[in-house]
């Protein structure tokens, strides 16, 4: 037979694999991976490290600040009668 050309014959192929099977790699959405020195390694690292242990300090005090929301009500035993005897009235 005739020799098809790589570029024909690839499309070919890709073709067959869409009419035999529904599976596709997902798209790609971040840049491939690289490589990277261990001195850049720890560096992300430290900085990963330090920004989770800021969000976990902010997400403590904040859920600390939302538990400690007591509102004060004014607490009264006895009423107002406990009080009047404190008020100077000037009568004359």
């Amino acid at each position: 037979g005739s020799p098809i050309p790589p570029e024909e014959r690839r499309l070919r192929d890709k073709k067959h694999l869409d009419d035999i099977t529904a599976a596709r790699l997902p798209p790609l959405h971040h840049s491939p991976a690289k490589l990277l020195s261990i001195e850049e390694s720890i560096v992300i690292q430290i900085q990963q490290k330090e920004a989770y242990e800021e969000m976990q300090a902010k997400l403590a005090a904040q859920k600390l600040a939302e538990r400690l929301n007591i509102k004060m009500l004014r607490f009264e035993p006895e009423g107002e009668a406990s009080m009047q005897y404190r008020e100077v009235r000037d009568e004359d």
